[in-house]
């Protein structure tokens, strides 16, 4: 077993006993493997291992890999999400590449995508990027916005609402994690009220993973961990 693959068995592990403390049902929380500027090889002995949902930041990059495990690797049925803030000239490589988008922060994205999305594949799954903290640095729209874009979304028919992500503020005490991210729970049991397909929540990193499954988290972003640290420099 590669350093990868036991990261991903370790951190699975640790995934269970989170979800096991907070008395929450085995497997309902998912691990998405932050892939951006890993190499292919890495993203091959991840998904060699077991790992099939993969995120990606840079359109480029991600269109890349896409295209090479379905040329090379289609037998692995990899899951490919888009995780990096989007810019309205990007929005068709993305809608024509991933199975899911968890930054879609604006109409002007939302319309894009959908009208990008190739027909002949099925809706583009989706997340709404809220940025809770407030923080100018951070993407996202407003709590205030969120309805109306979940409203927009819902209307469109090669996309399907999904749920909500978000970054929070990077805080190192449990308590002040948890606030966060019970904040965006709150929200999206509201949308789950109205919009049936919505059972995703799209938070947590290696260091707010267990008070992320605590709140009520269904898919955690883990990269360094996995892949061990970034080389931007590349």
């Amino acid at each position: 077993m590669s350093s990868i693959q036991q990261n991903i068995k370790q951190i699975t592990s640790q995934i269970r006993s989170a979800e096991q403390k907070c008395g929450r049902d085995p497997e309902s929380v998912q691990l998405l493997a932050v892939s951006k500027t890993k190499p292919i090889d890495a993203v091959l002995e991840a998904a060699l291992g077991g790992q099939i949902a993969f995120g990606e930041n840079y359109v480029q990059e991600g269109v890349d890999k896409v295209k090479h495990f379905s040329e090379h690797h289609s037998n692995l049925n990899l899951e490919w999400h888009f995780i990096g803030p989007i810019q309205s000239n990007k929005t068709r490589p993305i809608a024509e590449s991933f199975q899911w988008v968890h930054s879609v922060d604006r109409d002007k994205i939302a319309q894009r995508l959908n009208d990008q999305r190739p027909s002949a594949l099925p809706p583009l799954q989706v997340l709404i990027q809220v940025n809770t903290s407030g923080e100018e640095s951070k993407a996202g729209t407003s709590e205030q916005t969120v309805f109306s874009l979940a409203e927009l979304i819902s209307s469109l028919p090669n996309l399907t609402l999904r749920g909500l992500m978000s970054i929070p503020a990077n805080v190192s005490d449990y308590q002040s994690q948890l606030n966060a991210f019970s904040q965006l729970a709150e929200l999206q049991q509201k949308l789950a009220v109205k919009y049936p397909d919505v059972d995703t929540l799209s938070m947590g990193m290696s260091g707010d993973m267990d008070a992320a499954v605590e709140a009520g988290s269904t898919m955690v972003r883990i990269g360094t961990a996995i892949f061990g640290a970034r080389d931007y420099a590349k």
